[in-house]
């Protein structure tokens, strides 16, 4: 299935809401959309990824979101992933990254504290 990806600004910074499965050949698209976002919303505090409408993840879209993650450090901003869905919170937990990434069940809570 091919990604589709949906991006906004919020008060609390940039949501991008990702739809589809985000493997290798979907990859790129993400990274150039989190790029994209980075520009966008250069100085925003947050940077969002609804992943709540991902099918599946394989080890490149994780990696994906970790060079977001470290982009986000960079840049003194935080990363925060929302309403994983059911198979791709299995990949986060199986990979031990449930304590890496900041994981909110919506924008609304991922947003409170910043």
């Amino acid at each position: 299935m091919k990604i589709e990806i949906v991006s906004e600004k919020t008060d609390a910074g940039y949501l991008l809401k990702l739809k589809g499965d985000v493997d290798m050949s979907s990859s790129p698209e993400v990274r150039s959309a989190l790029g994209e976002a980075f520009r966008q919303g250069k100085g925003a505090r947050a940077l969002f990824v609804d992943l709540s409408q991902v099918r599946y993840m394989d080890s490149s879209g994780i990696a994906t979101l970790v060079e977001a993650m470290q982009t986000c450090m960079k840049q003194g901003a935080r990363l925060r992933l929302i309403d994983l869905s059911p198979a791709v919170r299995d990949v986060f937990e199986m990979a031990r990254l449930s304590s890496v990434f900041d994981i909110f069940a919506s924008v609304s809570d991922a947003a409170k504290g910043l």
